[in-house]
């Protein structure tokens, strides 16, 4: 996710305008998510990334970002909501509890499993079902807004396999459990 340099996902009343990858980093993400094996998300992010869905209908789209529709397209989604009744597109709803829906995904999929949104991802850190923690840290101090790590009972010990600073300024910085 990106987040800022006090640590908040979203500013105050949800504003993630200032997170808008540049040509550079939006390239990263769309290598990032082609090796994906399936995304989970949250209702938020999920709604949010419903652009993509349909982002391929207009003839001016930059060839960088329908590349980057079609891989999302493919990509299959799994979604967490309780207030959702239907998802589009790769999607489906997610019916089981976390640990059981993210147990049969590692089963299904190969490749590397995301997860999309604070609040899900917070949910499986606290259940220890989080093996590696992807930061791109922008250059902005936003004073508030949604965190992007949640309260914990116990520290999580990580340690730094990778980092790369694009040339907007945001770092990426990934991290495994030690």
């Amino acid at each position: 996710m990106t987040v800022s340099l006090d640590g908040y996902i979203a500013g105050p009343g949800g504003d993630i305008g200032w997170s808008a990858p540049d040509e550079e980093l939006f390239r990263f993400h769309t290598e990032r998510v082609r090796a994906l094996g399936a995304h989970l998300c949250g209702r938020r992010l999920y709604e949010t990334m419903l652009y993509w869905e349909t982002a391929h209908e207009d003839p001016a789209l930059p060839g960088d970002q329908l590349e980057f529709a079609r891989i999302w397209q493919a990509l299959p989604k799994v979604v967490f909501s309780r207030t959702l009744d239907t998802v589009t597109g790769h999607a489906r709803l997610a019916r089981d509890g976390l640990a059981e829906e993210l147990s049969a995904l590692k089963r299904e999929h190969d490749a590397d499993l995301e997860i999309g949104g604070a609040a899900l991802a917070g949910e499986l850190m606290r259940l220890g079902l989080v093996d590696e923690y992807r930061a791109f840290i922008s250059p902005v101090v936003l004073g508030g807004g949604t965190p992007f790590l949640p309260s914990l009972e116990q520290p999580i010990a990580l340690r730094l396999v990778e980092t790369r600073t694009f040339g907007s300024r945001v770092v990426y910085a990934r991290y495994r459990r030690a």
